[in-house]
């Protein structure tokens, strides 16, 4: 049975709406992108709940001021040494090459101590909270490996993000600002 030209014409229209679904499809399911874009490492979406906190008068720490807005988190051991200095210059160049968007990110510095109070003054903004045990952070903040690294939390309370220990600003700034432009919240 031979098709009609109509009933060509008809298939080929069918096909032409059909096609891109199929295709689209196929690529979800077996394509998989060598590289991504992004510089930090993507972490599975945990909610950003840790019990325990203090703040520096030693009341609980308010976690809710920092909903809807991004975070840049950094958590830290013993007394900030060099490396915790240079994150904490990191997280505030990076806050503030954002140009008019700084005020969708805050900062926040987990610590077993207060910052001194003249590194506390040069980071003037920062929010600082402090942990009784490591564990009251949860995972994946507990371990040992996300003491001294740069964390993103989005604003809907998630960390999505992890940065390395010695944190290329530039290629953070990047990560930072390609959220900040595609985000419809926070």
């Amino acid at each position: 049975m031979a098709l009609k030209r109509g009933q060509i014409k008809l298939l080929l229209i069918l096909a032409m709406f059909v096609a891109p679904f199929a295709l689209a499809d196929l690529a979800f399911r077996y394509w998989k992108p060598d590289s991504f874009n992004n510089y930090g490492e993507l972490v599975q979406a945990t909610e950003f709940r840790p019990a325990g906190l203090q703040a520096g008068d030693g009341a609980p720490f308010d976690l809710s001021a920092l909903r809807g807005k991004w975070v840049l988190l950094l958590v830290q051991a013993g007394e900030c040494d060099a490396a915790c200095r240079q994150n904490l210059y990191l997280m505030r160049q990076v806050r503030q090459a954002t140009g008019r968007d700084q005020g969708r990110i805050e900062r926040l510095l987990i610590a077993e101590r207060p910052l001194p109070a003249e590194l506390a003054a040069q980071h003037a903004g920062l929010r600082q909270a402090r942990y009784p045990d490591l564990a009251v952070l949860g995972p994946p903040l507990a371990g040992a490996e996300s003491l001294g690294r740069i964390h993103l939390i989005d604003p809907l309370g998630r960390l999505v993000l992890r940065y390395p220990q010695a944190a290329d600003g530039s290629r953070m700034l990047k990560d930072v600002q390609r959220l900040l432009k595609y985000s419809q919240i926070g």
